[in-house]
């Protein structure tokens, strides 16, 4: 999913959620981002107003979770894991889900070491990382 800018992303966000409410058919990926939506009925508020899409500005500083950046990396995630990229991800999955109480608390372990490979690349202005991404995630294993 490549999206140019925040607006664009939300505006999609909300748009698949609407679609999915009028009961009018998804493409695949509105399908991957419907079911991300609906494993978080905590952010449809956010969806339910396409003004509230507009409104919402947390901040990591505020210790504010921005509903969209969270359901996005579980879109990255997923997106990662059916493609292998980076190479050995799928399995890393498995494992991790085999550890977890559920598909959902898998994605979140492994969505803190996407967050951190993140992060870092955006420091240091380059491309992330992926020995040090797969290594943070074989940790969650341990």
């Amino acid at each position: 999913m490549f999206i140019q800018n925040r607006a664009e992303s939300r505006a999609f966000f909300y748009n698949v959620w609407k679609k999915q409410k009028s009961r009018l058919s998804l493409d695949p990926l509105e399908v991957i981002i419907f079911d991300v939506i609906s494993t978080h009925p905590e952010y449809h508020c956010y969806l339910d107003d396409e003004k509230s899409i507009y409104q919402n500005n947390s901040s990591a500083e505020n210790a504010e979770i921005n509903p969209f950046l969270h359901m996005g990396m579980h879109i990255a995630l997923k997106e990662q894991i059916n493609s292998n990229k980076p190479v050995g991800i799928n399995v890393i999955f498995s494992k991790v889900v085999s550890k977890s109480v559920s598909v959902h608390d898998a994605e979140h372990k492994m969505m803190e070491c996407l967050g951190k490979s993140l992060w870092k690349a955006q420091l240091e202005n380059k491309l992330p990382d992926e020995n040090e991404y797969l290594e943070c995630l074989e940790n969650i294993l341990q």
